[in-house]
């Protein structure tokens, strides 16, 4: 970093004063190091999340109108919905993007919290401004080309916008909320959705563009779960840490996770001693990944962590936990 922008940060560090949390007045050496600490993982973790979201937006944009729009291709969840509506109304569709997706917002704002709106709603006027304002050029005009590729770019943008933390398509949101409130598998509601969307395209449209929007829609899918790196809407994660004690305290008290504590021994020991340490296990979504990345780099940038796919889970924090609001 930039040495005086370095200087700058500790300075305004140093002047800060809490009362609260430093009755005494100034806070220590270590609390103002700890305090740079955590602005500098934020500040890398931020810019790589603008960065992937940002890449996300002009690729979802050049799978609209490099392909879809034009041939009135359609895709699943709200984007799908934004598509069909834009064929059948003449709407234009950086509008429809705002309009359909403003609902699963408030929804995320109310499962997710406050950041993961802001940032989604951010991504989502951005996507829409990009399909306003910037030429893409129409790259074919055959049918299957467009459904594949189209699927495609509109799949990876998605995808990257997720991998930085928000949402352009707010399908996921509405089916983690409704698999809670009905107590079914998030995979079921999105197959559910998708169903309704393409039966509406097959009767305003045509069967044979609801069947080409099909394979838009698997091309999309696809390559959605390529670019997160799984299908799997849950992920169960270990870490091994030796700050596993605080690392525990986040996941309870930020994340709202329940966690599961394992009584292990280092393998790995050059005096041939064995040190006891505390394993953590815990389930997150992917949508919480990217948090829950951020808070134990800020904890200990070398904790090991494992992570799995879970195809579904039932009981436990994640499907009991109350939704606020």
């Amino acid at each position: 970093m930039n040495p005086f922008l370095a200087i700058l940060i500790v300075q305004s560090t140093k002047n800060f004063r809490d009362k609260k949390k430093y009755p005494k007045g100034k806070p220590s050496e270590y609390k103002l190091a700890k305090k740079y600490h955590d602005f500098i993982v934020s500040l890398k973790r931020n810019f790589k999340n603008f960065i992937l979201i940002i890449i996300g937006i002009f690729s979802a944009s050049f799978g609209f109108k490099g392909f879809l729009l034009t041939n009135d291709f359609i895709d699943g969840g709200a984007t799908g919905i934004s598509l069909l509506v834009a064929a059948v109304t003449g709407v234009p569709l950086y509008i429809l993007i705002i309009a359909v997706n403003l609902p699963f917002v408030i929804l995320g704002y109310k499962i997710m919290g406050q950041r993961f709106a802001i940032k989604t709603a951010l991504a989502i006027m951005g996507l829409a401004l990009c399909v306003a304002v910037v030429p893409f050029p129409n790259v074919t005009d055959d049918d299957l080309l467009v459904a594949i590729f189209g699927g495609f770019f509109l799949g990876a943008g998605i995808g990257l916008s997720i991998r930085g933390g928000a949402v352009i398509d707010g399908t996921e949101i509405l089916a983690i909320f409704l698999s809670r409130k009905f107590s079914t598998t998030i995979g079921d509601i999105i197959i559910l959705i998708n169903i309704i969307i393409f039966s509406v395209a097959a009767y305003f449209l045509t069967i044979e563009i609801a069947l080409y929007s099909m394979i838009t829609y698997i091309a999309a899918s696809k390559t959605l779960d390529f670019v997160i790196e799984g299908i799997e809407e849950y992920i169960g994660v270990t870490i091994i840490s030796s700050q596993s004690n605080r690392i525990k305290e986040t996941l309870v008290g930020k994340l709202g996770r329940g966690v599961t504590i394992y009584k292990g021994q280092g393998g790995y020991a050059k005096n041939g001693v064995s040190k006891d340490m505390d394993i953590i296990y815990t389930v997150i979504t992917r949508l919480e990944l990217n948090k829950l990345n951020t808070e134990i780099e800020k904890i200990e940038p070398n904790a090991f962590i494992i992570m799995n796919s879970i195809k579904d889970i039932k009981g436990g924090m994640i499907k009991k936990r109350p939704l606020k609001g």
